[in-house]
């Protein structure tokens, strides 16, 4: 018996390009880890099932271009929005009217075991100039992140990762000590880590030391839209890390994503509050204006704030007497 996906079939002696047309999977579409290694496409047709061979099948789902001049770098890339989409909990054909809105040009994707009873493909949803960051959703240890990144890479996702691990199922707090392992793992071996992290500066100096392209700090628990519940930790960050800060997880409105571009962040990650707003579209271009809002408002410098007392703005010679 072979195990593919998890589950024990008779397919023994069984050319794998042949299982995958007979199962309905598109070769061109799916990843092939056998025995532990991801096969290369042109070895389906040379790779023939064994007993007790492992195979696993996987594919993109949903997981997760401005106009202006300023722009920010990551891992070499130039990104003109400041707006990261996550493509989680949308319904497919609600993806591109979304990235569209939102003007994303880097837009999350999990990966998955493929099912051959979807047809229809994240991919074919998403605007072709739009840069994929798949995440490691899912992996609850470094070795689990790595495998998982390998696997995007070989779905043709290229370099991009969002390094996302958590062993608690209840907060989805991010494991930092093992986020910092699979960081300078992937790292070294070229990928563009982005790697989602509790905000706490010296886990942050750690992910810098290895080798993350930037850093990812939680503003709330993720999906609670609970907003910047972490503010005065993420601003540390901005302040003390010489990398672009994301903030990530837990945004729930645009004034909250534009509070934290106020504070010098570098780019918003929400998926959530778009996905659970009344019109998902809207939302999205509520979301891209109040980035650039926030943005301009950081560029330009906030104006002062009086601890005690108050100032006119007018003149008041002659109309009022002390």
């Amino acid at each position: 018996m072979v195990k593919i996906n998890g589950e024990a079939q008779a397919r023994d002696g069984m050319m794998l390009l042949d299982f995958l047309k007979e199962a309905g999977y598109d070769s061109r579409a799916v990843a092939v880890e056998y025995n532990g290694a991801i096969l290369e496409k042109a070895a389906y047709e040379t790779t023939v099932l064994q007993d007790s061979d492992v195979v696993e099948v996987v594919c993109f789902m949903g997981g997760g271009a401005g106009c202006d001049e300023d722009s920010f770098t990551l891992g070499g890339h130039t990104f003109h929005s400041r707006f990261i989409l996550g493509s989680g909990k949308y319904s497919l054909d609600l993806i591109d009217a979304a990235v569209r809105y939102a003007e994303a040009e880097l837009v999350t994707v999990a990966v998955r075991r493929a099912n051959t009873k979807e047809k229809e493909n994240i991919l074919d949803y998403v605007p072709k100039n739009v840069t994929l960051l798949p995440n490691t959703s899912g992996a609850r240890t470094a070795e689990e992140a790595v495998r998982i990144a390998h696997l995007a890479k070989a779905l043709g996702c290229g370099d991009f990762v969002k390094i996302e691990i958590m062993r608690d199922s209840k907060y989805l707090l991010p494991d930092n000590n093992e986020t910092i392992r699979a960081t300078e793992i992937l790292a070294k071996e070229g990928f563009v880590v982005l790697p989602y992290m509790y905000p706490d500066l010296y886990a942050a100096r750690a992910l810098v030391d290895a080798g993350a392209a930037a850093v990812m700090p939680l503003a709330a628990p993720i999906g609670s839209n609970k907003g910047l519940a972490t503010k005065e930790f993420l601003q540390i960050l901005i302040d003390e890390i010489d990398l672009p800060i994301i903030v990530d997880a837990g945004i729930g409105k645009p004034s909250e994503a534009c509070a934290a571009m106020e504070m010098g962040a570098a780019a918003i990650m929400a998926n959530t509050a778009l996905a659970t707003a009344g019109d998902v579209p809207l939302m999205a271009s509520a979301f891209r204006d109040a980035i650039r809002a926030g943005r301009k408002a950081y560029l330009s410098g906030l104006g002062r704030v009086l601890t005690r007392g108050a100032a006119a703005s007018d003149p008041l010679t002659g109309f009022l007497h002390d």
